[in-house]
């Protein structure tokens, strides 16, 4: 017997109107109201991001030449692999996702135009197992990426410092979300899908669903190399990224 979850929230309900809703809402302790409101299920010990959705939600708009871009990758075969684009608004330090990719069981032949398809020159950060060989060719994976075109930073994704702490990279998003410096387009589905159900139990991450997360995380770790498109249609280089990575 197959099964399928449908998620329904207030909005969903036409004989509510403002009014009532807002009453609700406020009837309704603080960490309820998402259950209640929007259908999101409560799971194990609370929620990774506990912001409200309205907070980060944006419609799309025509992105700014002059904010840098960098994609964030998180590698996948059973699980998905996923990618995650993002624009960068100096002015404010706000991070903007606006298009995301999520596939199942799906070769690096195959990815490799998904990717190149939405900017070729857009730098692409990447975790740590990029650096695992392949069984068969010996070739590492980020190599295998690299090798189709796909332009892959250096390095794999750290802070500034060296770092690649989890935590502290959901402790980053999470102060970004509280302070409005962190953004999606509401186009942005499946992202939203996954954010909603990221989860603890027992205090710590539940590793499941998660890869746009976790892309997005890569991303903004490397936010420092994000650059703006350069003038020539075809990528110029090391020499070129080097030059305009973070804009400046």
């Amino acid at each position: 017997m197959s099964k399928a979850i449908i998620q329904a929230g207030w909005n969903d309900v036409p004989h509510l109107d403002e009014k009532t809703k807002q009453e609700l809402a406020e009837s309704y302790p603080e960490h309820e109201r998402e259950a209640r409101m929007n259908g999101v299920p409560v799971l194990g010990s609370g929620k990774v991001f506990p912001v409200a959705e309205e907070s980060i939600v944006c419609p799309p708009f025509a992105l700014p030449a002059h904010w840098p871009r960098i994609v964030g990758l998180d590698f996948g075969w059973d699980h998905p692999a996923a990618a995650a684009w993002l624009a960068w608004d100096r002015d404010t330090d706000t991070v903007y996702v606006y298009d995301t990719f999520r596939v199942r069981e799906t070769s690096v032949a195959m990815q490799a135009p998904l990717i190149a398809a939405r900017g070729k020159w857009m730098p692409v950060a990447w975790p740590h197992d990029g650096l695992q060989h392949d069984k068969g060719s010996g070739e590492q994976l980020a190599g295998q990426y690299r090798t189709l075109g796909v332009n892959l930073l250096p390095e794999r994704a750290t802070f500034e410092d060296g770092s690649n702490g989890l935590e502290a990279g959901i402790s980053d998003l999470l102060t970004r979300m509280q302070t409005g410096r962190f953004k999606v387009f509401s186009t942005c589905g499946d992202w939203l899908e996954e954010w909603r159900l990221y989860h603890r139990k027992n205090g710590l991450i539940v590793k499941l669903r998660d890869d746009l997360q976790s892309a997005t995380r890569y991303g903004v770790m490397m936010l420092r190399f994000a650059i703006t498109q350069p003038k020539a249609s075809t990528l110029g280089g090391g020499s070129n990224m080097a030059n305009r990575r973070g804009g400046y």
